[in-house]
């Protein structure tokens, strides 16, 4: 039995909803997984029981106020100490691979003990040609050395011409019943209350907010409500479409699903800022600026969407390390790429 160290980036519920499903696979591959999470506080973690024993520390952690990416927060959270400490303490000498999902200490910590890590995850897609906005060179050298690894897996939508895989995702069957009035909501780095005043004049919809801060929402159709993984799947399975910030695996998920996208990125956050740009070069979905009544009225009423089904990728890549990570040349992408199909969808 194989024993891998699998570091996964805690910030948003992206990376850990991904780690959800490697973590299966794994599991099943028989390989033996120490989980390490950082970038949030404990008590903010929520559903963890599929990661036998993780571990947590603080790590880095970009800050948000009120939807965008402030670099002078961030700089001042970092806790360059604490950060080298959590590095040296980390012992990688008892494991056989080592993976990060964009996770800083577990890329690190294989850096300074010369450990070959594997980054996994759609950040890694980033050092291909694909769809990128709002970059700098200061975004640049952070995607760079965030969580450096020696080989990247780099996740997309859409593979653009390039060595990259479809996302990591649960593949549940196709929703049989839509709730043509339900709209699933998350932006979590924006005002919880912002948000319910955007909303609340669309009153024939009716509107699930999840938020990491619940606020009582006085309208009748406006619900706000705690993260909750199961509680979120069940939302996300029979609404007509998400509202949410510019993060991957959400709308990879929603995709999955075949609903309408309405994106609105972090401000001075690249990866979103391209996302969302991804997302309209494709036909995928719309994106915002910033939280605008007149682009969600007109999205609200577009029947149109988009399901993408994707294969079963964490499977695949976990027989990839079975088999000892050989190159991902082309016949292999083709090969992955060749299940996915593209299929325009009328919400009515």
């Amino acid at each position: 039995m194989k024993k891998i160290f699998y570091g996964v980036q805690g910030t948003g519920n992206g990376h850990i909803t991904r780690a959800r499903v490697m973590a299966k696979e794994l599991y099943a591959a028989g390989f033996e997984v120490q989980f390490l999470f950082s970038g949030r506080p404990a008590e903010q973690y929520f559903d963890m029981d599929i990661f036998n024993g993780y571990r947590l520390c603080q790590g880095l952690t970009f800050d948000t106020r009120n939807g965008q990416v402030s670099y002078l927060g961030t700089a001042m959270k970092a806790g360059p100490l604490r950060f080298m400490l959590d590095v040296r303490e980390i012992d990688l000498s008892g494991f056989d691979l080592v993976i990060t999902d964009f996770e800083p200490v577990t890329a690190w910590a294989a850096r300074r003990q010369n450990k070959p890590v594997i980054g996994i995850g759609h950040q890694y897609a980033f050092k291909h040609d694909i769809p990128r906005k709002g970059s700098d060179p200061l975004a640049d050298q952070v995607m760079k050395w965030f969580a450096p690894a020696n080989r990247g897996v780099g996740l997309h939508w859409h593979h653009f011409g390039q060595p990259i895989l479809p996302p990591i995702i649960e593949t549940p069957p196709y929703p049989e019943v839509i709730d043509h009035r339900k709209i699933m909501v998350y932006l979590p780095f924006e005002n919880t209350e912002t948000v319910i005043r955007h909303l609340c004049p669309f009153e024939s919809f009716e509107f699930h907010v999840y938020s990491p801060n619940v606020v009582a929402s006085k309208y009748p159709h406006i619900v706000c409500k705690p993260l909750s993984r199961d509680g979120f799947q069940r939302d996300l399975y029979d609404c007509a479409g998400i509202i949410s910030n510019a993060g991957f695996e959400l709308a990879s998920e929603a995709l999955q699903l075949g609903k309408k996208i309405l994106v609105k990125p972090l401000h001075a956050q690249m990866e979103q800022i391209s996302n969302a740009a991804a997302l309209e070069q494709l036909g995928y979905g719309r994106s915002m600026f910033d939280i605008d009544p007149a682009v969600i009225e007109d999205w609200l009423h577009d029947p149109h969407a988009v399901r993408v089904t994707y294969p079963n990728v964490a499977k695949e890549l976990v027989q990839w390390l079975v088999d000892g990570q050989p190159d991902i040349d082309r016949d292999f992408v083709e090969r992955i790429w060749e299940t996915v199909n593209v299929l325009q969808v009328r919400q009515e």
